[in-house]
């Protein structure tokens, strides 16, 4: 080991001596080296010595000895012992902070006891006899500030400025590893050079034998690569998300110095359930969506749930009405016993073991008699029809007896008439039902009915209410809430004449009545099969919503789950393309696009204002979707009048007097728009976020409901409250489209805002799966109706605000281009068949197939239905559902010519004189490529797996065959005179 030269001290340095100086006065005591032994002896040194040895391994114990000097002088023991055990003095509290002292103060003993063997302090001894301290701070801080100094009564205590946790965001941004993006990117460019590379070699050689089936591939070729090149560049920038629910609690739930009690500070969340028709839409269906969302997780004073029954149907009403009632004994079960998921039905249908991670010795007996008891609720729910049905014709036998009696007084000797009286739809109470009637009459019909709200569950209380150990109740409930959400059924009013724009319509008369009976900041819009799966959905979007730069999010997507979707999924239900690839893209764009249900809104969002700092994030149309240029036109200007912004107006705030001309009339309605907007601001806990709020300002309680403001939410779901105003143009849920969601989206992103796209670890909501193939077409045919209706509107991507990035413009341009390719693909399905009736297949059509590999075009359909079957042998049953509609020609026919096509090529090549192979297989090879991508379809067509009749593959042989004859008949190879070229019929 090399010596380190050593450095003399400051000492050292001072008490050498050099021997050619003069004479010079006496020298100090030289200084000495030693060592100390494991016997503690010590071993003079001197500085040659030391040189020498200072290499060794021992260097670490060489100590220095300074002899006594004047200012060196040993102190007396006796007062040394008495300094060591006075303690540090502490510095005067007055005007210093304890904060601002040293960290560690400590005292000081020189018992034996506190001396190890070898002289070293034993500090684990010291802290354990004399109840020393490690100072102060956030892992311990003793009370009263005495810091160890041996008192009996010192205890640990938690000083209030170290109660606030530091700040930590709520959710967090991961990005797609470089070794999966950067290949993914990697292939795209590949396919893109290939595809141009392909195409200008397409153009260039002709095919003169078949200049017109050339022309035609050449032009579908061309559309597809455009069609790809749009579908693949917003999937460049994938990203995904995760939230911290533990940091929402501790900010939102947790008591702190502004929130003392540890109230929820959560803004409030209305949920929106829609249905139509009970007959398509199950009640019970519905009524478990709505049992889920009355037991999510989520505070129960800021929860409400409405339910739009645009039908008006009093078998809907009563439904309710009985999920209200069960639900005094499901949500509980669910809190006590932290159930999973909240939906009774797919709860108790659970093929897992339900007893997995549960503790109480409660739950087997709760468990048996809940199901009990929901087994009875679904049989009242499935016996509503008839009993509607019954107690309505008693009431009208009984006004039908009223009215004979009347009759038979007023005319005593005249003959009596048959008296006629509506056949109404009667209440349980004994009153006319104000919606749709069973026999339809004026003013009791689907079209044409009153507005009617009524208040299912009435708000609760803002204390928790705990249940007790009752005897007569189902379940013990100690120590467990029992209080229930808000739930309100709506039916808005319904007249001739009027264009109530359908689901849109319905979901706006949501937003106008919910604004004034509770007013929640945030909007969760669910269709009535999509249940809540994961009980703390609502907390992961408002996570997004609550973080910083929250405030400029409008709405938080989910992805769609579905249930009882067939073991093949034949169909592709799943749409895992689209809710897996697509929409993450997206989410590192702008945001992903609106589906329709399971989308968390911000209810001024939905108002039509612009997001906050909308003059500072304005990205340009020509911007990339990684950066977005700021302007500081309105640095001056407080972000409190930013915070309501609608247009490109320049004045720091909107007008008030101009909102009864966009919201209408209602001044309850107005007056709840700045109150829904302060709400939905995140938290101003960190220096970043702007246009937040105060903490503990959400604690306060709701107001109760009264007539009054019953009255005011039936006057604004009348059918003429939109009259002149900008609903459905601006505010709320855009109209003119039958894809209502995608242009309500639009409109959103157009305006400057974000939207995020959410996936849980559990899913968030399950719904029921669309496994009908008519259904599925139609539904199918609805979305493409709506893209088309986008793409001739001023809704088109083309003419988007510069706010809006350029990636998210492709995305949206895709959206209204995709139905076109249609076309395109029905007449590429064609060619291989016209190929084979010509005779002029060629090598030239292989490349075509490789366009569809090098693009990923298939020839395909996404199928999906909503329907759900009843069969208890087959849980699929409604799979194999087969209704007639026009919509299967096309691809029937594309079927049948490629069959007849395969059929004539190979008769035509096997009769020639000499058979041309090689022409044959192209066209056969794709017209198999066609037939394949059509089998999901063709499979759907037969009807239930393994049961497709006999009869319908011997016919089809035969008519193959026929056909293929008849064609040899009718057009024989060139040199034959004969019919079948040297076959002779009999």
């Amino acid at each position: 080991m090399s010596s380190k030269p050593f450095k003399p001290s400051r000492l050292s340095q001072s008490a050498s001596s050099d021997a050619s100086e003069g004479p010079r006065p006496p020298l100090p005591p030289t200084v000495t080296f030693g060592r100390r032994t494991t016997s503690g002896r010590y071993i003079s040194y001197s500085r040659d010595d030391l040189d020498s040895e200072i290499g060794s391994n021992d260097f670490m114990n060489y100590t220095v000895h300074l002899p006594p000097t004047p200012d060196n002088q040993p102190m007396d023991p006796s007062i040394s012992q008495k300094v060591e055990e006075q303690p540090l003095p502490l510095p005067p509290s007055s005007g210093v902070s304890k904060m601002e002292r040293r960290l560690s103060l400590m005292k000081s003993t020189k018992s034996a006891l506190m001396r190890s063997q070898t002289g070293d302090f034993d500090h684990n001894r010291w802290l354990f006899e004399t109840k020393g301290t490690y100072g102060y701070g956030n892992a311990i801080w003793p009370k009263g500030g005495n810091f160890g100094n041996g008192n009996e009564d010192d205890d640990v205590v938690e000083p209030t400025e170290l109660m606030n946790r530091p700040w930590r965001p709520l959710t967090r941004k991961l990005k797609i590893p470089a070794a999966v993006l950067s290949p993914y990117r990697l292939i795209i460019f590949v396919r893109m050079v290939v595809l141009v590379l392909f195409l200008t070699w397409r153009v260039k050689h002709k095919n003169t034998d078949a200049i017109w089936l050339w022309g035609m591939s050449v032009v579908c070729e061309i559309w597809f690569a455009f069609s790809w090149l749009l579908d693949q560049l917003p999937k460049l920038c994938p990203i995904n998300r995760s939230t911290d629910l533990n940091v929402l609690k501790e900010k939102f739930e947790m008591p702190s110095p502004n929130n003392p009690t540890g109230k929820s500070d959560l803004p409030g969340i209305d949920v929106f359930v829609s249905t139509a028709d009970p007959e398509k839409e199950p009640p019970l269906v519905t009524a478990n969506t709505i049992l889920s969302i009355l037991a999510a997780d989520y505070p129960v004073e800021k929860l409400s749930c409405y339910v739009s029954d645009d039908g008006g149907a009093l078998l809907t009403f009563e439904a309710m009405a009985e999920a209200a009632s069960f639900a005094n004994v499901w949500v509980p079960f669910c809190r006590k016993h932290n159930i999973e998921p909240r939906n009774p039905e797919s709860y108790f249908n659970l093929k897992r073991d339900p007893y997995k991670n549960k503790v109480k010795p409660d739950f087997v007996k709760d468990r048996r008699r809940v199901k009990r008891e929901y087994d009875e609720f679904k049989v009242r729910i499935n016996g509503l029809p008839d009993s509607i049905r019954r107690r309505s014709d008693a009431f009208h036998a009984r006004e039908e007896i009223k009215a004979m009696k009347l009759q038979r007084q007023n005319k005593e000797y005249e003959p009596l008439e048959h008296v006629k009286i509506p056949k109404a739809t009667w209440m349980a109470d004994g009153t006319y039902w104000p919606g749709t009637w069973l026999n339809p009459s004026p003013d009791h019909s689907r079209g044409d009915h009153a507005g009617i709200i009524q208040v299912m569950l009435k708000p609760p209380s803002d204390e928790p209410l705990l249940g007790n150990a009752d005897d007569t109740k189902l379940i013990d409930l100690t120590d467990v809430d029992i209080r229930l959400p808000l739930l309100v059924y709506v039916s808005r009013e319904k007249r001739p004449g009027y264009d109530h724009n359908k689901k849109a319509g319905a979901m706006n008369a949501l937003v106008r009545a919910s604004a004034i009976m509770s007013n929640g900041p945030f909007i969760l819009n669910l269709d009535c099969d999509h249940y809540i799966y994961n009980s703390k959905a609502m907390m992961e979007g408002m996570c997004f919503m609550m973080d910083r730069g929250g405030d400029r999010i409008c709405y938080v997507q989910f992805p769609q789950r579905f249930e009882g979707i067939d073991p093949s999924d034949r169909y592709a239900n799943h749409n895992t393309v689209f809710f897996d690839v697509n929409m993450r893209a997206l989410d590192g764009l702008q945001g992903p696009v609106y589906v329709g249900t399971g989308c968390l809104f911000r209810r001024v969002a939905l108002y039509g204002f612009d997001p906050p700092r909308s003059k500072e994030h304005h990205p340009g149309c020509c911007s990339c979707c990684f950066g977005s240029r700021k302007k500081n036109a309105n640095a001056n200007i407080s972000e409190e009048n930013l915070a309501l912004r609608m247009g490109d107006s320049g004045e720091e705030e909107m007008n008030l007097a101009m909102f009864p001309k966009k919201f209408g009339n209602s001044s309850f309605l107005i007056d709840s728009i700045p109150v829904a907007e302060f709400q939905g601001r995140p938290l101003a806990d960190h220096p970043a976020v702007k246009n937040g709020r105060p903490p503990g300002a959400l604690t306060i309680p709701r107001e109760l409901l009264d007539a009054s403001t019953v009255a005011e939410a039936i006057s604004v779901i009348s059918c003429w409250y939109e009259d002149k105003t900008e609903w459905g143009q601006r505010v709320g849920w855009i109209y003119g489209s039958v894809t209502e969601d995608v242009v309500t989206g639009y409109r959103m992103h157009n305006r400057g805002w974000k939207s995020v796209y959410c996936v849980t670890k559990r899913d968030a909501f399950r719904g029921t799966a669309p496994i009908n193939l008519t259904d599925r077409l139609h539904q199918v045919l609805r979305w493409a109706t709506g893209s088309v209706e986008i793409f001739f509107s001023r809704n088109n991507a083309l003419l988007a605000s510069p706010r809006m990035k350029f990636l998210q413009r492709i995305a949206y341009l895709n959206v209204g281009i995709y139905p076109f390719t249609s076309i395109f693909l029905i007449v590429y399905c064609f060619l291989p068949a016209l190929s084979l009736f010509s005779g002029h297949a060629h090598l030239a059509a292989v490349l075509q197939g490789l366009l569809k590999v090098i693009a990923g075009i298939e020839i395909s359909f996404t199928l999906t239905s909503k329907s759900g079957g009843d069969d208890v042998d087959d849980e699929f049953a409604d799979l194999y559902i087969v209704k007639w509609t026009s919509l299967m020609i096309p691809p029937i026919t594309i079927m049948m010519v490629n069959l007849i096509a395969i059929a004539v090529g190979v008769s035509r090549t096997i009769y020639s004189v000499i058979p041309q192979w090689s022409r044959l297989l192209g066209g056969v090879f794709f017209s198999f490529w066609v037939l394949t991508h059509l089998y999901p379809f063709a499979k759907g067509l037969m009807g239930r797996r393994g049961r497709t009749p006999t009869i319908v593959f011997v016919w089809s042989g035969l008519i193959a065959i026929t056909i293929s004859l008849l064609w040899v008949a009718i057009n024989p190879p060139a040199g034959t005179n004969q019919i079948g070229g040297s076959f002779q019929f009999p």
